[in-house]
């Protein structure tokens, strides 16, 4: 069975990488992939993301956008208004599609230090950053338990990779080591590394959004995007330095994101995707991060 898959948001981090996963996969017949020219996912109306989602007629529609930071109402805009537009839409121009949406590990909140969270946790977001997440996905649970909408949410943990963003802390490392590395610099400035994260590579995300549009059937409204492991982020700033070349002091002052300063430790339990999807991680920290550093700065 072929596949046209409309997929938003092809020109970001995730999105890129998804896009060359599906554009490998000889099950995908055809994917569009709109600029904001022809249509902004954000601004757009919802009479006219109607009229275009009845002019492609696509099987799946994959959204990569979001937003990281900003005031409330631009998080709400970018991660809650357009997952609540494009289920209006997909079930008024294209009820038969699958609609798969971004969500986010920020939707747990605070997690008991060593454990693994499972989709059917708590989740208690403690910024607006995952509450606009978390709205979007309790919307698309509530479409797909409804029979309305084949709607799915994956809980992406914290990507990485090569295209790294800048507004993601190896981004920022490596922008900083890059900055030292080349000015001859005895140490960078980062805010606090203590904090336990779970790093997924890009490129498995991408193969797990690949099967979540593709499958015949999907059991399960939520999936966890993790590596299932747990690491200090200070961890993975000295693997980062170590392929700089970096000796230097890495020097830990100020405060970290809103989104997360308060969440010391998160792990994902990827349990779920690997039973119902047959999908586990691929790529280790060691070569993400080789990896981030050969592709060069973030834009």
């Amino acid at each position: 069975m072929t596949s046209r898959v409309l997929l938003f948001g092809s020109s970001g981090f995730i999105g890129a990488h998804v896009r060359a996963a599906l554009e490998r996969d000889p099950a995908v017949s055809e994917l569009i992939s709109p600029g904001r020219d022809r249509y902004d996912l954000v601004e757009g109306d919802r009479d006219s993301l109607i009229a275009l989602l009845r002019e492609i007629a696509p099987d799946a529609v994959i959204c990569c956008i979001g937003r990281l930071g900003g005031t409330n109402e631009e998080l709400i805009r970018a991660n809650t208004l357009v997952a609540a537009k494009l289920l209006d839409a997909v079930e008024a121009a294209a009820p038969d599609a699958r609609l798969v949406r971004l969500g986010s590990a920020g939707e747990y909140g605070v997690v008991p230090h060593g454990h693994a969270v499972t989709e059917t946790g708590p989740t208690a977001p403690i910024s607006a950053y995952g509450i606009s997440h978390l709205a979007g996905t309790s919307l698309y649970a509530l479409a797909a338990a409804g029979g309305r909408v084949d709607a799915v949410s994956v809980r992406v943990f914290n990507p990485i990779g090569p295209g790294q963003s800048a507004e993601n802390v190896l981004g920022r490392a490596q922008l900083r080591l890059r900055e030292a590395v080349q000015l001859r610099l005895s140490e960078i400035v980062l805010g606090p590394l203590g904090a336990y994260r779970d790093f997924v590579d890009v490129r498995d995300l991408a193969a797990l959004l690949r099967s979540v549009v593709l499958a015949p059937s999907l059991p399960s409204p939520v999936y966890n995007a993790g590596s299932g492991n747990a690491v200090t982020v200070r961890a993975a700033v000295k693997l980062l330095a170590e392929q700089a070349g970096f000796d230097g002091e890495v020097r830990e002052h100020g405060t970290g994101p809103q989104r997360s300063a308060a969440v010391d430790w998160i792990q994902a339990d990827i349990g779920r995707a690997e039973a119902e999807l047959g999908w586990v991680p691929a790529v280790d920290l060691a070569t993400s991060i080789k990896d981030i550093w050969a592709a060069g700065a973030p834009g």
